[in-house]
């Protein structure tokens, strides 16, 4: 299997600018205006009034670009934009525009991304926009695919730099009739109400652990065997109990299973793996979405640990996860048919053991996750992917007791997050997206075990610390899974 090209990690980090919703509504709110004024391009005039417009909306896209207004909170963008059409009733409205900025957006996310980019990179139907409509008008994370949240944002945006362009151009802030302290009153106001609804109603976040990993009471391992945790990547909790995962099934039962295995916020795939191997939170490790605006992560992973005792580990995951643990990647192409994603990242798994023997191998099936987000997690295509990735992982570990590497392993497995109804989303822990099929399995494991009360992915990092016999990350939080073992 092929490695993520050097263009395609540059092209990886590109796309989250438009898949990434605070970068999307800037770039798009400019996009529209512009385009929208295309024959006014060579007079100066356009300009001044689209820097000045741009210039009064400043505030407002920083208010947007800060608060995320998750889940239902997105509702209440709608009051800014109906305040702003009263506070500015003599305006006439540019309708062309706005129905453009509509237009743009529903061809970006149900065609251009839905299908067309989708097609190109892991091969759905041409004919996906049939079904992708109904997931965009009902997704609700923290990606431009979010309908709900992006078209007040942009439509007000809008308003702002159109009115408030055209109405100072020519003018002074003292003779400008477009009413600068009612809108300074607005944006204050506007400020207010987001901070408002954000520190009253957004109370739906994991409560993090205040102090740091304590080691672990438990005795040290007896043996030393190798650690391979397995992540299918977005696989919902309720989806895998429907699936029928013989493989994985048997394992939980004959394994310790955490029942109430909380992702952490936001529930973003580079963002889940990061807090999972540092054991601490995006606050703290610096990774906060997929857009990685500084690369690598502030502390120390469990990779760091194992160089500190002369082990090695691998993480064999898509190019996004380059940004933040760096080198510890093995990197996969994203760019394949989804059918023969997982198969294709097993036989390179394979190859890492053969060629590297690390002594802790991270594998990140994606497929179960690519489908979700292209055809949505409640159907059928999405439970049949949990499905392969359960044969393909007992081939996976029949070809390791082959080789003597599955003798005294420990093997996690576990998904980073779930998915929300709509594109797949996760971000916001939506219903589906919070709590992920966590197990282990392994001679040291206890057999048959449930453990239901709440635990959260901070503990991977400090449970493969006990397991592999390394000091703790500097910034590790999680608790050792201790009741997994003997």
């Amino acid at each position: 299997m092929k490695k993520a090209s050097g263009f395609e990690i540059v092209a990886a980090r590109c796309w989250n600018l438009l898949n990434e919703g605070k970068p999307f509504t800037p770039i798009f709110t400019i996009s529209v205006y512009a385009l929208y004024h295309m024959n006014q391009w060579g007079d100066g005039g356009f300009w001044e009034r689209f820097a000045l417009g741009l210039l009064a909306a400043l505030p407002l896209f920083a208010l947007y670009f800060y608060y995320d207004f998750p889940l239902f909170l997105r509702n209440y963008l709608w009051f800014p934009v109906v305040a702003a059409l009263l506070l500015w009733r003599d305006t006439a409205l540019d309708l062309g525009m706005y129905a453009l900025g509509i237009g743009l957006f529903l061809f970006f996310t149900i065609y251009f991304w839905g299908t067309f980019y989708y097609h190109l990179r892991i091969g759905t139907s041409w004919w996906n926009f049939k079904r992708f409509w109904k997931l965009v008008l009902k997704n609700s994370d923290s990606t431009s695919g979010n309908a709900q949240e992006q078209l007040p944002k942009f439509l007000l945006l809008l308003f702002v730099v159109d009115t408030a362009g055209a109405k100072w151009a020519g003018t002074s802030l003292e003779t400008s009739d477009f009413g600068w302290g009612t809108y300074v009153w607005f944006l204050i106001g506007t400020a207010i109400y987001a901070w408002v609804l954000h520190r009253y109603l957004f109370d739906w976040k994991p409560k993090e652990i205040a102090g740091y990993t304590v080691p672990a009471a438990v005795p040290a391992r007896t043996q030393d065997g190798k650690v391979f945790v397995l992540v299918i990547d977005g696989m919902r909790k309720d989806r895998f109990e429907e699936a029928n995962a013989p493989f994985l099934k048997k394992w939980r039962a004959e394994g310790t299973e955490y029942t109430q295995m909380e992702t952490v916020y936001p529930a973003r795939t580079v963002v889940c793996f990061s807090s999972m191997f540092t054991g601490t939170y995006p606050r703290e490790h610096g990774i906060t979405s997929n857009m990685v605006w500084k690369l690598g992560i502030k502390v120390e992973s469990i990779f760091d640990s194992l160089r500190k005792v002369g082990k090695r580990g691998r993480l064999l995951g898509i190019a996004h996860l380059i940004d933040s643990m760096g080198d510890d990647v093995e990197s996969v192409t994203a760019v394949m048919h989804n059918d023969k994603a997982d198969r294709n990242i097993m036989e390179r798994a394979k190859l890492i053991m053969a060629e590297q023997d690390p002594d802790l191998l991270v594998v990140q099936f994606i497929a179960t996750d690519q489908t979700g987000h292209s055809m949505g997690a409640l159907y059928d295509e999405y439970r049949q992917k949990i499905e392969e990735a359960d044969a393909l992982i007992a081939e996976f570990v029949g070809w390791l007791a082959e080789r003597g590497d599955a003798d005294n392993a420990t093997f996690i497995v576990c998904a980073d997050h779930g998915q929300a109804d709509g594109i797949g989303g996760h971000g916001h822990l939506d219903e589906g997206e919070r709590y992920v099929p966590f197990f282990l399995y392994g001679p040291d494991v206890r057999s048959g075990v449930k453990v239901d009360a709440k635990h959260s992915l901070v503990s991977v990092a400090p449970t493969l610390s006990y397991l592999l016999g390394t000091p703790l990350p500097s910034h590790s939080r999680g608790p050792v899974l201790t009741d997994a073992f003997e």
